[in-house]
């Protein structure tokens, strides 16, 4: 019985300890305002890790080829 009891508030300790410990964390200061430029921003470069059309092309090429299924 009291070892029931005892493991009992054990998991209760550890699972409460996590909690608390995320609310007593400090507030994120707000961001930052942007700033306004009157100067016109260049075009966004290319994303890395963007897939092409080529790419995606092969990509479904290959599942087509290996016998999958499509999701």
């Amino acid at each position: 019985m009291k070892k029931a009891i005892l493991v009992g508030l054990a998991i209760l300790a550890v699972s409460t300890s996590g909690a608390l410990a995320k609310k007593a964390s400090k507030p994120k200061a707000p961001a930052a305002a942007p700033v306004a430029t009157t100067t016109p921003m260049a075009p966004a470069p290319f994303m890395i890790g963007q897939v092409s059309p080529q790419d995606r092309e092969m990509y479904e090429k290959s599942q087509r080829e290996s016998g999958m299924k499509k999701k």
